[in-house]
């Protein structure tokens, strides 16, 4: 399963590498990519969307759901 964030708060490299860490820290991730350009983060797995933006928060940053068109 793949579930995309919109990420805010990253401005640098060091704050994609905390994103990344935490949310591969997570049970049922398998990989996440995360991209300060566009401010998104991809995930692998089968980590629950509630559980990702948790982490994501907790690194001291926000996230909610990118919406599909």
């Amino acid at each position: 399963m793949t579930i995309e964030l919109k990420v805010t708060g990253m401005n640098c490299q060091h704050c994609v590498r905390a994103v990344k860490q935490a949310l591969e820290a997570l049970p049922g991730v398998t990989a996440a990519l995360v991209d300060l350009d566009t401010g998104t983060a991809r995930i692998e797995g089968a980590a629950a969307p509630a559980d990702l933006i948790a982490a994501v928060v907790e690194a001291g940053y926000q996230a909610q759901p990118l919406a599909s068109d």
